[in-house]
């Protein structure tokens, strides 16, 4: 039994054990909240890596559509001042 009081003793002693249940419970959801918030940074940076991985694959295949199409048109041009220097 607690200590006498004009409460009756079973309240005070469920208030009690309700208090030693949280403080008990405190370093559970502590650690429970830090994995959430782990697994959340880590998911995050996962999709963040492969989101820049998709968009640095879409700039190279730009600038190898680029590039190729410089090296088509490099012999039209050079067939254009040839037949110009040809007929004028």
């Amino acid at each position: 039994m607690a200590f006498p009081t004009a409460v009756n003793s079973q309240i005070t002693d469920s208030v009690t054990q309700a208090n030693v249940q949280v403080l008990g419970d405190a370093p559970a959801i502590a650690m429970g909240n830090l994995f959430q918030a782990t697994s959340q940074a880590l998911s995050n940076a996962a999709h963040n890596a492969t989101t820049s991985q998709q968009q640095t694959n879409v700039t190279a295949q730009a600038a190898t559509t680029m590039g190729v199409t410089l090296l088509y048109s490099l012999d039209t041009a050079s067939t254009a001042v040839a037949t110009k220097s040809i007929l004028g």
